[in-house]
């Protein structure tokens, strides 16, 4: 009988992992790394569930770090199954994961050498640039919406999400004797009419159990059309007190908006041009991969890219991988826009921009998305007073906007619409990914709409599926 195991992002958001037990060994929904504070993390994602060898296969929703990012662990334990994702998240974390073995192992570095008092102090990257290339030998691509069969009799298939290019809902077919078992795991639910990427399948396809993400299923999210007209408000703002915008980002979904969003603000006259910089490899290394995948783009931006050619500030936007160049933004003091990478402000070249720029009243700093706890972002959100960057206090006196509007993550409304036809026929569903208030403003919602058992599993929990 299969059987359905909670490990991660259960009464959290990071490090999504779900555990399914069928005939031939277990299959795993997503393989995220947990973000937090850097002992919890470091304990979390070493921590590992089952013996990496048993793994028949890894269903992956999409290439986000909290969904993916644990993967070359995995495989350095001793991982050797096929993991099956969309094309666009097979490129997607071929950069990825190499980018986050970059930085660990640049952390590492700057900590044993800067901070660790003694070899006792040091500390080890939780993977390597070797085990992330080791790693894309076990990705298997596989297009929406074509089943795949896979292990002992099972099939899954991957709907679109809408979250970020790739994404994807995943249905899985597990075998019971007669009549299959049938799984519906969201991944990361996307929104409505977002720029760029097509909108969730809705209604998603019926099934037996649910597991969804409940990261805002307590909110209801502003127009993001709103939210595009506020960016640009505040941009021109800043520039006017003579102070340059920050704004991390994730590299990966919300980065490309932004550039989309500033890039048709100034073709169509509503903001004059300025200096804007995307200072981050893994960015630029990203867009190049949506650029290879206009399969995924909705109606607008497949004729806006079958027009340019180019949809992402061509002219507009100057995209640095180069390090000297990077800090060389750090000694120019006019009104400019830098989105940098990380969205958590956890790690990357965004915490050299905020250790140079947050103590100026003259700067911004846009939040565009989730802050988990624990993180430097959520202290940002919450105006500390002082922040701590690299083992340094910096006073928090720039200003701070958040603008939660541009969240790829569905909001109240968006899982109701999507979620809500599937309810009555569903045996239970569970909230994932979410903290705080989330997951039961999840079960509400699923209750509401005819879902007669909902829970909010907690790590380590089973539950038999009949």
């Amino acid at each position: 009988m299969p059987e359905l195991q909670f490990h991660g992002a259960a009464g959290e958001v990071t490090g999504s992992m779900h555990i399914l037990h069928v005939p031939g060994g277990p299959v795993l929904l997503d393989c995220g790394m947990f973000q937090g504070r850097r002992a919890e993390a470091i304990g979390k994602n070493r921590r590992l569930p089952l013996r990496p060898q048993s793994i028949q296969a890894i269903l992956l929703s999409h290439a986000h770090m909290d969904h993916s990012g644990n993967i070359p662990y995995y495989v350095r334990s001793g991982l050797r199954c096929p993991i099956y994702s969309t094309p666009a998240t097979c490129d997607l974390c071929d950069i990825m994961l190499a980018d986050s073995a970059h930085i660990q192992e640049e952390d590492a570095k700057f900590w044993n050498e800067k901070r660790a008092r003694s070899a006792e102090d040091w500390i080890d990257p939780l993977y390597t640039m070797e085990d992330a290339r080791a790693a894309r030998h076990f990705f298997h691509p596989v297009p929406y919406d074509q089943p795949l069969q896979f292990g002992d009799g099972c099939k899954a298939v991957w709907i679109e999400a809408g979250h970020i290019l790739g994404a994807a809902c995943v249905l899985v077919e597990a075998p019971n004797g007669g009549r299959p078992i049938k799984i519906l795991y969201t991944g990361d639910l996307g929104r409505f009419d977002m720029p760029i990427l097509r909108d969730p399948t809705c209604p998603l396809p019926q099934a037996d159990y649910l597991i969804t993400e409940s990261t805002y299923a307590d909110k209801i999210h502003h127009n993001p059309t709103d939210q595009k007209e506020q960016l640009v408000r505040i941009i021109d703002e800043t520039r006017a007190a003579g102070g340059k915008v920050i704004i991390p980002s994730f590299s990966i979904g919300r980065t490309q908006n932004i550039v989309y969003y500033l890039s048709h603000a100034i073709r169509e006259g509503l903001m004059a041009p300025l200096p804007i910089y995307v200072d981050s490899p893994l960015s630029t290394h990203a867009t190049e991969v949506f650029k290879k995948h206009p399969e995924c783009y909705d109606e607008d931006a497949l004729k806006d890219f079958k027009n340019t050619g180019d949809i992402f500030g061509h002219g507009l936007v100057e995209y640095i991988t180069d390090t000297a160049a990077s800090k060389a933004l750090n000694d120019r003091r006019e009104p400019m826009v830098i989105i940098a990478a990380s969205g958590m402000c956890e790690a990357g070249r965004i915490l050299h921009h905020l250790k140079n720029n947050v103590e100026d009243e003259s700067n911004t700093v846009i939040v565009v998305g989730f802050m988990a706890q624990h993180t430097l972002g959520r202290r940002i959100v919450e105006r500390r007073d002082e922040i701590k960057i690299y083992g340094r206090f910096y006073k928090l006196l720039c200003r701070v906007e958040v603008l939660n509007g541009l969240s790829a993550h569905a909001d109240a409304a968006d899982f109701a619409r999507c979620l809500g036809p599937i309810a009555p026929g569903l045996k239970a569903a569970f909230a994932v990914h979410g903290e705080g208030t989330q997951p039961a403003a999840m079960a509400d919602i699923l209750k509401k709409a005819g879902c007669k058992n909902t829970f909010i599993p907690k790590p380590g929990e089973k539950f038999q599926l009949t």
